[in-house]
């Protein structure tokens, strides 16, 4: 049968085509969707993890047990799940497992753009790179094939393009003949001491060499010969692009990047006058074909930086601009946290209070953005808490009153909880805000530990912050009202003062959570046009419910849109003028 699916979902379905037992994630774009339309299949048992590593360590579990597992998270995911995947790659597997990595070339939603292609080759794992949503769903079940039958597991490499693009798939029956899960004892495989690991290490090198010599003859790796004054190397969306702009080109599409068939690439080379790499993001495959002693060209011609298009790529071989379509004059829509978002009136009241804000990943690092602008780093998932540590311990004493870190709940559980452990443990002395509005929000609103629900949607245990903060040992823990500042700005000043480690909770939802009797509308807010004084204080909240109207009034008045409002009631604080209030009717 054929669909239109996301590179995302002809993943999950591949994984129900290839019959997998175990999906772990943890949410991050451009990997969501992959857990979110597993759910579709309920013969695969799939849930959020609390980080990556856990997700990592749950799927090797499921594998070593017998059954098959996918794992997905998107580029920096891979970061904190290293340190399994360096030693999975020594144990190898029973039942397949395969880790998805969904890359973000051009940062449309990250804080970096690593190439994990260097992650396949620095963990001696095999990847496969697809370039559309058939091959999302051929590779995941070619995968599982290659994971079992050289004993490792496969990393499949997505970026932004294919995850998220749509094209047509073949869909077909799930597999039946896949062996029982249970129990296997075999310690010189899976206990990695030494003594065992040494002897691992030669099997990995001998893996790696035998898929070298087999990835020549993979019908994912193949030479399409055309032209041959213009041979190109490429592989995931580029070899579209490749398509597109230099239809004459012969071209060897690879599927599997990591090992390269370097034999292939010898006969491709031979076959063609000039050999091209085309590539996104880092000389992976370029520097390879440069060290078999071949002449390529690449990144002289391509940028190291940011997705390849076919405009850049026609820019890059010298041709002339595709003709574009006249574009939209369109305003700038700056990103922005939502209307009635409760994150909102701490940020102002630490842009007011001149706070060191240590901020982290989440719907929260949009406080760093005008007008709030309070936040002073962002680095990763979870290192707030860690690097208000280590700004208090070189700091002169009269400014260490100054640094707060601030956390959202799933990213306090992700590895935050870690950096608080040390901050308590090693007496550094600063001021924690736990932002938790009960859901994994800047991802689409993911449950986490702390949500009570599972990913199916069943109620179950949720952790209790407040009692998880005393347990690591902080003596002071308060819950606060985010959208009250005068609450907002007496507890965070009380608790800034306090020479000690001090947490503060908010309590207040996200206003996107859909779940009955969580988030409540409040009674909607009016601006009386008469009060007004034009005076923009309640614009400095940043709220996208508020319009500034200028040819109204002697210097211009703000107007609350309805359908926004979510009466929060932070912008009738801010009003001097009392010109905000409720409407009679919402």
């Amino acid at each position: 049968m054929k669909e239109t699916l996301s590179g995302n979902e002809a993943i999950a379905r591949g994984a129900y085509e290839a019959g997998v037992k175990v999906a772990s994630a943890y949410p991050g774009t451009p990997s969501t969707e992959i857990l979110e339309n597993i759910v579709r299949y309920p013969e695969i048992n799939a849930s959020w993890a609390p980080n990556e590593k856990v997700a990592l360590e749950v799927g090797i579990g499921a594998s070593f047990g017998g059954g098959r597992a996918i794992v997905a998270m998107k580029h920096v995911g891979v970061n904190v799940a290293a340190d399994p995947l360096f030693t999975l790659s020594y144990t190898g597997v029973k039942g397949g497992l395969l880790l998805i990595t969904a890359d973000d070339p051009e940062l449309h939603s990250s804080q970096n753009e690593q190439d994990n292609r260097h992650y396949a080759r620095f963990a001696k794992v095999p990847m496969l790179e697809p370039s559309d949503s058939q091959e999302c769903l051929d590779f995941t079940k070619l995968a599982f094939e290659i994971s079992e039958r050289y004993d490792t597991p496969v990393m499949l490499r997505t970026t932004t393009r294919i995850s998220h693009g749509k094209s047509v798939v073949e869909t077909s029956a799930p597999v039946t003949d896949l062996p029982q899960p249970h129990l296997m004892r075999d310690p010189a495989k899976y206990v990695m001491l030494p003594g065992n690991a040494r002897k691992r290490h030669f099997v990995v090198e001998q893996r790696m060499s035998d898929l070298a010599k087999d990835a020549a003859t993979l019908p994912v790796n193949r030479i399409e010969m055309r032209d041959a004054s213009m041979g190109i190397i490429t592989s995931g969306v580029s070899y579209h692009y490749v398509r597109e702009v230099l239809p004459e080109a012969s071209v060897l599409k690879l599927g599997l990047v990591h090992p390269l068939p370097l034999d292939l690439i010898r006969e491709f080379a031979g076959k063609v006058e000039t050999l091209y790499v085309v590539e996104e993001l880092d000389p992976f495959i370029e520097e390879q074909v440069k060290a078999l002693g071949i002449a390529v060209k690449g990144k002289e011609l391509l940028s190291l930086c940011g997705e390849l298009t076919p405009g850049r790529l026609r820019q890059g071989f010298g041709l002339p601009a595709a003709q574009q379509m006249a574009a939209e004059d369109l305003p700038g829509r700056p990103p922005n946290m939502c209307p009635g978002c409760p994150h909102r009136g701490v940020f102002y009241t630490l842009n007011r209070m001149k706070a060191y804000v240590s901020g982290d990943i989440g719907c929260y690092t949009l406080g760093f953005m005008p007008p709030l602008s309070a936040m002073d780093t962002c680095v990763c998932m979870g290192a707030s808490i860690g690097m208000a540590s280590g700004v208090v311990k070189v700091i002169p004493e009269e400014e260490r009153s100054k640094v707060v870190a601030v956390i959202g709940d799933s990213t306090f559980l992700h590895t935050g909880v870690n950096g608080l452990m040390d901050m308590v443990y090693n007496k550094a002395a600063s001021t924690v805000i736990i932002l938790d509005n009960r859901i994994t929000a800047m991802t689409g609103r993911q449950e986490n530990p702390a949500s009570g629900h599972t990913l199916m949607d069943d109620p179950t245990f949720s952790v209790d912050l407040h009692m998880l903060c005393k347990a690591v040992g902080v003596q002071h823990v308060r819950t606060m009202n985010p959208l009250d500042l005068a609450e907002c700005e007496k507890v965070i000043t009380e608790e800034m003062a306090r020479p000690e480690v001090s947490v503060i909770i908010t309590n207040k939802p996200c206003v996107l959570i859909k779940r009955e009797g969580v988030f409540k509308k409040g009674p909607c807010y009016v601006v009386d046009p008469l009060s007004c004084t034009g005076c923009r204080a309640c614009l400095k909240i940043g709220c996208p419910a508020i319009q500034w109207l200028p040819g109204e009034g002697k210097k211009g008045i703000a107007h609350i849109d309805a359908l926004l409002c979510t009466g929060c009631d932070v912008c009738r604080q801010l009003c001097k003028f009392s010109a905000i209030g409720e409407a009679n009717e919402r």
